[in-house]
């Protein structure tokens, strides 16, 4: 029995294409930074989704003389991740300092969404800028670049507002613009894209999330759906979801009608100390309107004493001023308290000051 030709030629290729699957990211680099490094990152914080991060590097390679690079392999997820590519000119020796923050003045990255069966490529804009287009066949590979040249646009905007009225009211709209281009997209990893910088406490635009996750909480229930239903497994649904249940508990404590309870036991602590004042200067009135009595009751000592305290003497000073031992000073100043109802020198000054 002869063997089915297109059977086995059939299967050759399916074995052949499930063997040598792999990705290919190319593209060009200008002269400026033709003599740099070139790296391929991918992104599992998106947090971390901007910078320069050597815990995030897979790959490094050089451009050739014409600015042209290339990565390519089989070792990366099936599904979609964020990945990132990045030219750096910083010296090698001086990495390590650079980049210990994520901040690398001396590099330019482009931000992708791919897969390990892509190929992408990164040619010169119109304007023979690197880094400013994404080619793929992958549709959702772009999707940075679309949410990039929007907020771009929101920048640009923002510097043409000139009243605190019209920043807060042109804030609102373009957190508006950028949730809901982020959802349009049908990509959960955009969505998280839009998701991270709005939510980003470095952004002014962070007040305006917090307010509408208490109203719009539908929204980022739904993003963890979705991001569950495409991406299990992945760390940006475990990230997004842990960051979401934290962020429901601030805002749960800070509802409308309630106060934080730190502003409760602030104010017990003020009625408590302003009870003791009323009671502090019903006594001091009280003692006050006794003292012709209470002077005439001291011994000559002891109102040597009490002028010693009031001119700010130590017991000390005292003891040597009026040529006596120390315990005698503190035999008068206990026999002085009594008879003022005192039990401080803070109080006998007080009690005088008045």
């Amino acid at each position: 029995m002869k063997p089915n030709r297109s059977l086995l030629y059939i299967t050759f290729c399916l074995i052949s294409t499930l063997s040598f699957s792999q990705y290919k990211f190319s593209g060009y680099v200008d002269n400026n930074t033709i003599e740099g490094g070139i790296y391929l990152s991918v992104v599992e914080d998106y947090r971390k989704i901007s910078g320069v991060f050597p815990e995030q590097i897979l790959n490094k390679t050089v451009p050739d003389s014409t600015g042209y690079f290339s990565f390519s392999g089989n070792n990366l997820p099936s599904e979609n991740r964020i990945y990132r590519i990045h030219v750096d000119t910083c010296p090698e020796d001086d990495q390590s300092t650079t980049h210990f923050t994520g901040h690398c003045p001396n590099s330019k990255e482009v931000i992708f969404i791919a897969n390990n069966s892509d190929t992408l490529s990164l040619p010169f804009s119109f304007d023979d800028e690197m880094f400013c287009r994404v080619i793929s066949k992958n549709e959702k590979a772009d999707a940075f670049l679309k949410i990039d040249s929007l907020k771009n646009d929101m920048r640009f905007a923002f510097g043409t507002y000139r009243s605190e009225a019209n920043r807060k009211m042109n804030s609102k709209k373009w957190f508006s613009i950028l949730q809901q281009y982020g959802e349009q997209l049908q990509e959960p990893l955009a969505e998280l894209y839009s998701y991270a910088f709005l939510s980003d406490r470095a952004q002014n635009l962070h007040a305006y999330y917090l307010e509408d996750l208490k109203t719009n909480y539908s929204y980022y229930d739904d993003l963890l759906g979705r991001l569950t239903e495409k991406y299990p497994n992945s760390n940006y649904t475990k990230q997004y979801n842990a960051e979401l249940t934290s962020d429901k508990y601030i805002i749960s404590s800070h509802k409308d009608g309630g106060l934080p309870k730190w502003i409760y036991l602030a104010g017990i602590v003020a009625l408590l100390s302003i009870i003791g004042n009323f009671y502090f200067f019903g006594k001091l009135k009280k003692i006050t309107q006794q003292l012709p009595e209470l002077d005439a009751s001291l011994s000559k000592q002891e109102k040597k004493v009490l002028d010693l305290i009031l001119a700010d003497k130590s017991n000390k000073e005292i003891a040597s001023e009026m040529f006596v031992s120390l315990s005698t000073v503190k035999s008068h100043i206990n026999n002085l308290y009594k008879k003022l109802h005192v039990s401080s020198r803070d109080e006998v000054k007080q009690l005088f000051s008045k």
